[in-house]
């Protein structure tokens, strides 16, 4: 089995894959406190729930935009499944050109959601995530990562609303029944959630115009959501043609198979 691991700012995601199947998935609370005795600990016994053994693990491979994480869940991998994982970063083939000034400035889930996305649409397209950060990735029609967009994620900006308006309460982040808030809590709840559709859709249309405009591609440009809020947003979104949770994980496997050791 490969255990595929994706270390970003507010979730960590954990993939258990036999061959080309995902077997299961899990999501916890990204926590820069915890040893990576507590990580282990904690891995073990959820594989002990699901009845799986440490040494069916046969390989690791992680993505991590926390780098004082990185660390911790390598050396939990070497002490507790006694493998050394691969890491997404410089020197892994991910067989994808990165058009970034500088390639080492990209996370690398962002890099592993375009490889997942262009192996499954072999296009010219966008790619959504909707995570700590909402970011934006183009790309080009023969594979080439061309750069993208990043903004404030959503949770960010409510939290920001309640911290920095006295009178404002922290909401939860759901579409309301409409864009005229009949109570403050609806108020907040038509801005974000309006407001990041609409946010959404306005950098989308620009960057298709930009990708097809530099000659990059021709015809359509496929646009793949992903993140845990992706299928709230995408049910409102004039421009998102599918949502993949798994995403990250499934490039993840990707980019395993072309570093197989």
């Amino acid at each position: 089995m490969l255990l595929v691991i994706d270390i970003g700012n507010t979730n960590i995601v954990l993939g258990l894959y036999e061959k080309d199947t995902l077997l299961d998935s899990w999501r916890i609370q990204t926590n820069r406190r915890r040893t990576s005795d507590e990580y282990g600990i904690w891995l073990r016994s959820l594989f002990v729930h699901h009845e799986i053994e440490s040494k069916m693990i046969h390989d690791v491979i992680i993505s991590s935009v926390v780098p004082p994480l990185t660390t911790v869940i390598e050396s939990m991998c070497r002490r507790y499944f006694k493998r050394k994982p691969l890491l997404v970063g410089p020197g892994l083939k991910t067989g994808m050109p990165i058009l970034y000034d500088n390639p080492k400035e990209v996370g690398a889930d962002r890099i592993v959601n375009a490889v997942a996305a262009y192996s499954r649409f072999k296009s010219a397209g966008i790619v959504v995530d909707f995570g700590t950060a909402t970011t934006f990735d183009a790309i080009g029609p023969q594979g080439e990562y061309l750069g993208g967009a990043i903004a404030p994620g959503i949770g960010i900006s409510a939290e920001a609303l309640f911290q920095r308006a006295s009178k404002l309460p922290r909401v939860e982040i759901v579409e309301p029944p409409s864009t005229i808030g009949r109570n403050t809590v609806q108020s907040m709840q038509a801005g974000l959630f309006f407001g990041y559709v609409g946010l959404t859709d306005g950098i989308v249309t620009q960057m298709k115009e930009e990708i097809l405009a530099e000659s990059y591609g021709s015809g359509d440009v496929f646009v793949l959501a992903t993140g845990g809020l992706a299928p709230l947003f995408a049910a409102k979104s004039t421009t998102i043609e599918a949502v993949e949770e798994n995403l990250t994980l499934e490039g993840l496997l990707l980019l395993y198979k072309r570093n197989r050791r």
